[in-house]
């Protein structure tokens, strides 16, 4: 039986709960139950909520989340679909702006768990750069381009052009691919190799090209030794 957020009793509401016992006590369903404000005639906010989470699979698996997905939820109209996308986008740009210390790239799982959130969200291949001191510590990372589902085109050009303005000594090449599958395409495999001789040639090596799925990623320097020999 649903229950709307009005007829609960006040401990057991949300805000309530939050003003009195804090934010971190509120669950996923209740922070979510928040965001959206109402639910419908029927269905309370915090029902909604629940609804929504479990279309997904959890809070985390949200971040796939698309407007027209959002909408075909049963109580969900384009501007509580709007309101959540721009959470989650909001959330993002937090984590990006959070990173104020230099990171330090022990291994490429570092990579993944440091920037994958840079491609929550998108359904374009999206491709960056990572600037790396002589500590492998990333002083600076740049967008070079956004492509369509399945390619993008990123000149080595514009890569070390940029690597050179960072005074990066070293530099990890890093995209998304929107399908999931993480498994490199030729034209990734063209592309690393391209990059490893070019780097080697003015003196900025690649560390690394990661491809990042929605739970995994892949990485040429664990998987393709054969390209660093």
């Amino acid at each position: 039986m649903s229950y709307l957020i009005k007829d609960l009793i006040s401990e057991e509401k949300p805000r309530e709960k939050a003003l009195k016992y804090g934010f971190e006590s509120l669950t996923d369903i209740e922070l979510l139950a928040i965001i959206l404000r109402t639910g419908t005639k029927n269905v309370s906010a915090i029902d909604l909520s629940r609804t929504i989470i479990n279309q997904f699979g959890s809070l985390y698996d949200l971040k796939n989340a698309r407007l027209e997905n959002l909408k075909k939820i049963n109580g969900v109209g384009k501007v509580k679909a709007i309101t959540i996308l721009s959470c989650l986008e909001l959330g993002k740009r937090f984590q990006c702006n959070n990173i104020k210390e230099l990171v330090q790239i022990k291994e490429s799982k570092d990579v993944y768990n440091y920037f994958r959130f840079l491609f929550f969200n998108s359904d374009q291949e999206i491709f960056y750069t990572l600037f790396l001191n002589s500590k492998n510590e990333v002083i600076n990372k740049k967008k070079l381009f956004i492509g369509t589902a399945n390619q993008s085109l990123v000149h080595p050009r514009d890569i070390f052009k940029e690597a050179m303005l960072n005074n990066a000594v070293r530099i990890i090449c890093l995209h998304n691919h929107p399908s999931g599958n993480v498994l490199p395409s030729l034209a990734d495999e063209l592309f690393t190799k391209k990059i490893k001789e070019i780097g080697e040639m003015v003196g900025i090596s690649l560390l690394d090209h990661v491809i990042i799925g929605r739970d995994k990623y892949f990485s040429f320097l664990e998987n393709r030794k054969d390209i660093w020999k």
